[in-house]
Order: structure tokens, then C-alpha cells, then sequence
């Protein structure tokens, strides 16, 4: 499946008014988005973006297409720069808009951008950087009211998609054209994910029915229901954030519409269930706590109806169960999906909360392709081992990261002849054969001789009633080498109390695992998202 060809065939398929993207200010059917992505491509065609080299001649970290930035905050325009690119045999790929300048400049140098769709606001500090970008030159500049005039040979994106042919190139578009992802870099600088788009469609973007966990059969089985969809689904995070665009595709899969609400520069809550009230959205996707939290607040403050409400998704980040159980008492008639996945595996595993039933945080159902490996990466761990290994997954992989052939072979070795995706989660199986999750290995602290994974202590910390929200990380000591520090951000009245969240944590990990020490911060920084931020925590904990 190539994603452009997908795409115009479903906007063929579904009924001519059916809307595809819709803002508080701007309603867009099917039809109009597959005119406005056409009329890009055909920008992006006439500045020569081009297939250099075909996939048959690469090797796996390497690319042979034109890259475009999406400097973008949500909107239809970012959708729309994806489909763009695919129709012209271009590969899209996400910017981190909290970036600064030296950030942004290390992120369009290493992905090789020709061209770069960006919102006026963010000129500014695209200024300070192009000229040192020789490769970048077609921008494509979107007015959000900021002001910002065109950078010296920008274009307005509006104005050079009403001068562009409707008509569709004349490309052939093979399964293997590439869609590429870049990786946060909470921990290190990023890096660009790269997959076949039959491999991505199939592992995150609507290829796989989620019901039945089987990959789909066919285009006709695929159009059928998009024809007969229509449900309303609404991202709150940033689409620059996988999960988000990941759930647009899938919702474009089943010519679902996609609602965006008013604030998309951060999260509201109000203006979100609003949104959820007036458009009767049927799926939300958040990202965990941080998005979690500021909506059962509002749920429990606020009065929505929200009886078109039937799923509650967070991916990305951990959704704690006395969360899901608040959202819960509030929108009984909805479901609480946690899922799993990375940007090196596409989905992996599924909880499922209703009300009226305990929710739990951490632990998973996994999907046919996930697995966990030994420690020594050559064995698959069986249910009640109680071996802490690596989370794995195989089937439909990424063909590795752009330009890095050594990280490449080390996040997807071959075990027992099988390639495998191992981007370094640490898990357990438990008897029942659900996965036991700990986080990430390189967010863990080494604390005397001990592993102590951070997620593992937030998710003790966030049992107590006062903790708002928390970021767990370690700091050099000298008696341990490093220690655990817990930065938290007390509910509003609270007083910190170090004593009450020690014996809180201690009810739920072991002794070694506790706090070190804390320090109370009025707000704990995450990236736009809602993944933690542990530079900054770093150096909070280091400052403190």
C-alpha cells in the first residue's frame, strides 16, 4: 500500500460531503483535501523535488527521496504537507516546534531537508538557521495570524497552492516509497525512523484491523468501510508527535473525519470536551498523565455531555489507574484504551478500561508480533519466567534509522534467524502472558549496584493524593554514584510533606527504589506531547 494512492482512493469512496479535517473555523471534505494535497505535490514537483535513487539500490539507512520539514503546529495543513509529499514521492517528516535554534538547525541538517511547511511564528528562528542549511531551499510559509512577514524567498502556502495544477502528478508510487519519523531525543539527539509505507500502514497507520489484530485483506475490504465510516475522532496531542498522526491515518483509513479543537498550542481542557460536546466525537487520543490529568479536573468541574464519547486512547506515555479511574466515573459510557508502541515498532500491546472495573497501570496485552527477549537477546521469555528482558517485537519493522548504519544493526538484530525491533524497553512476562512494563533502559538510574527504572517510581509517587504530577530521575552522588530524585509538582493547597510520599512510594516498591530526595517545582516541563523531558529534569535535580 502506498499511503497517496490509499488515500485518493478512499476520498473516491466515501460520500462526496463527507468531511475529512474540520477546525472551529474551516470544515474540509475528503474532496477538498485531496485537492489541496494534489496541488502541493505540485509545488513540491515543480522545485524538483525528485526520487534520486529507488529503494531496490539503498541499503537500509539510507534514503533515496527529497525530505520536508513540518515545522507545524495541528492543523489541516499539516496533514495535508504529509499527504503532499507522499503524492510526490517525498518524505515528510515531524519538527519539534518547542526547538530551539541550534536544535532545529542539528534536526534539518541531519535529515537532508530540501523544504521546510512552516507556520509564521516559527520564522524567527528559522531565519537564524537557514543560512547555514544549503540543502533547504523551498519554503512554504503558513499565516497564523502571528504577523511574521514571509522570510526573503518563502512563499505563502496558501497563494502557492491556488497557482498549483489540481491535477495529480504522473508518478508511479511504489509500496516502498519511504515515511519517516523522528525520535524525540529526550535522551540523546534525535533520529530519524525510516519505513517502507506498506510496513508503517500495516504496523500503525489502519493496516491491521484492531479488533481482530489481523492485517487487512484487501483495497475493497479497506474501501467498503471507509464508505460506510464517518465516525468523528479528535488528536489533542501534536500531530509532530507519532501517536497523533498515527491515529489521523487510521482515521483516514476508515474515511473517519478528524476534529481539531480551537487551542492547539497547548492543551485546554474545556476547549477539548467542548469540541467532544459540539462535534460528537466518538474517539480522543491523548498522551498519559500530563493530558490525563488537566481532563479529569475539567470532567469533574466541568458540565459536558459527552454521550458521543465511546473511547478514551493515550499512547506515548503511561496513563495512571486512579486517572483512568476519575475519567471514568465521568464518561462511564467510554472505554480507556493505554497503548503500547514505538517509533521503531509501530503498535505492540493494548489495556482495556471500563467503568465499574479496576484499572491498573503498566501492564499490557500484547499484540501477535510482541514478545520479550532474555537479557542475552537469544531466547523469548515465556509466561512466569520472572526474568527482566527486552521488549521485542518482529513482522512489519522499519528498514532502520537515516544515515546511522551502526544504530541500525543494534536496535534490529537478527535472533534465530528473525529480524527483531529492540529500541531498549525493559518488560516482563507475567504468568497470565501479559507484559509487565518498566520503561525505558536508558532513563534508568544505577543507584549502588541497583537498576531502578524512573517510570517504576513515578507510578508509585502518583498513588498519593497529593502529587498533581512527577518526573522521577537520578543525579551524581557519592555515596551511590547516583541517586533517585523525584521532582513534583503538589496539587494546589498542598504542602510538601517528604514523609507522606516516602511511605506512599514505599507501599508500592521496593526500599532501594524510594526518592533520595525531592524537589518541588509550580510546573513540570514536558515536551508538547506529554513525554517527560529528563534534560530538564536533569537539571532541576542537579540544581536543587
Amino acid at each position: 500500500m502506498n499511503l497517496a494512492d490509499l488515500f485518493t482512493q478512499v476520498a473516491d469512496a466515501v460520500p462526496p460531503d463527507r468531511e475529512c479535517i474540520v477546525r472551529p473555523d474551516l470544515r474540509l471534505t475528503y474532496r477538498d483535501v485531496a485537492e489541496r494535497t494534489r496541488r502541493l505535490a505540485n509545488v513540491l514537483v515543480d522545485h524538483g523535488f525528485e526520487v534520486r535513487s529507488e529503494r531496490s539500490s539503498l541499503v537500509n539507512h539510507e534514503s533515496g527521496q527529497d525530505h520536508l520539514a513540518l515545522y507545524l503546529y495541528n492543523g489541516n495543513e499539516y496533514l495535508e504537507g504529509m499527504l503532499g509529499a507522499y503524492e510526490a514521492r517525498a518524505v515528510p517528516f515531524n519538527v519539534n516546534y518547542r526547538y530551539v535554534a541550534e536544535e532545529l538547525e542539528y534536526l534539518l541538517s541531519d535529515a537532508g531537508a530540501r523544504g521546510v511547511v512552516y507556520h509564521a511564528s516559527f520564522a524567527p528562528v528559522l531565519a537564524e538557521v537557514r543560512d547555514r542549511l544549503p540543502a533547504l531551499d523551498l519554503l512554504l510559509q503558513v499565516d497564523d495570524g502571528s504577523g511574521n512577514d514571509l522570510l526573503p524567498g518563502a512563499l505563502d502556502y496558501e497563494e502557492a497552492l491556488a497557482a498549483s495544477s489540481p491535477e495529480r502528478p504522473d508518478l508511479d508510487r511504489p509500496p516502498d516509497d519511504l515515511y519517516m519519523l523522528y525520535t524525540g531525543g529526550t535522551t540523546g539527539a534525535p533520529k530519524g525512523v525510516t519505513w517502507r509505507q506498506d510496513d508503517i500502514w500495516v504496523a500503525a497507520l489502519g493496516g491491521t484491523d484492531l479488533t481482530t489484530q489481523t492485517q487487512r485483506q484487501s483495497l475493497d475490504e479497506v474501501l467498503e468501510e471507509a464508505a460506510n465510516g464517518g465516525a468523528r475522532g479528535l488528536p489533542a496531542p501534536p500531530f509532530m508527535h507519532g501517536a497523533a498522526h498515527w491515529a489521523a491515518f487510521v482515521w483516514f483509513t476508515r474515511g473517519d473525519t478528524i476534529v481539531l479543537p480551537g487551542s492547539v498550542r497547548h492543551l485546554d481542557a474545556a476547549d477539548v470536551l467542548s469540541t467532544i460536546e459540539r462535534e460528537s466525537v466518538s474517539t480522543l487520543l491523548i498522551v498519559g498523565d500530563a493530558f490525563g490529568g488537566p481532563l479529569a479536573d475539567e470532567l469533574e468541574t466541568g458540565d459536558y455531555d459527552l454521550g458521543s464519547l465511546v473511547a478514551i486512547v493515550s499512547g506515548g506515555a503511561p496513563l495512571h489507574a486512579a486517572l483512568k479511574d476519575r475519567i471514568l466515573a465521568r464518561v462511564p459510557n467510554a472505554l480507556v484504551v493505554d497503548g503500547l508502541g514505538a517509533s521503531e515498532t509501530g503498535g505492540q500491546a493494548a489495556q482495556v478500561s471500563a467503568a465499574g472495573a479496576a484499572a491498573s497501570t503498566g501492564s499490557f496485552s500484547p499484540g501477535p508480533n510482541t514478545f520479550v527477549l532474555s537479557e542475552d537477546l537469544t531466547r523469548i521469555l515465556q509466561p512466569g519466567d520472572g526474568e527482566m528482558g527486552w521488549l521485542a517485537q518482529t513482522g512489519r519493522l522499519p528498514l532502520g534509522y537515516l544515515g546511522d548504519a551502526d544504530k541500525t544493526a543494534r536496535t534490529f538484530p537478527v535472533v534465530d534467524d528473525v529480524r527483531c525491533a529492540v529500541p531498549g524497553d525493559r518488560a516482563r512476562v507475567a504468568a497470565n502472558g501479559d507484559l509487565e512494563l518498566f520503561g525505558r533502559d536508558s532513563v534508568t538510574v544505577n543507584s549502588g549496584g541497583e537498576k531502578i527504572f524512573v517510570e517504576e517510581v513515578e507510578k508509585a509517587l502518583r498513588h498519593h493524593p497529593d502529587v498533581l504530577d512527577t518526573t522521577v530521575c537520578g543525579r551524581p552522588s557519592e555515596r551511590w554514584g547516583s541517586e533517585v530524585v523525584a521532582i513534583v509538582r503538589l496539587r494546589e493547597g498542598a504542602e510538601p510533606d517528604e514523609a507522606s510520599l516516602l511511605a506512599e512510594a514505599g507501599n508500592h516498591l521496593a526500599r532501594f527504589k524510594l526518592p533520595k530526595a525531592f524537589v518541588f517545582v509550580d510546573e513540570i516541563t514536558r515536551s508538547p506531547s506529554g513525554k517527560a523531558d529528563y534534560r530538564w529534569a536533569s537539571e532541576v535535580a542537579v540544581a536543587g
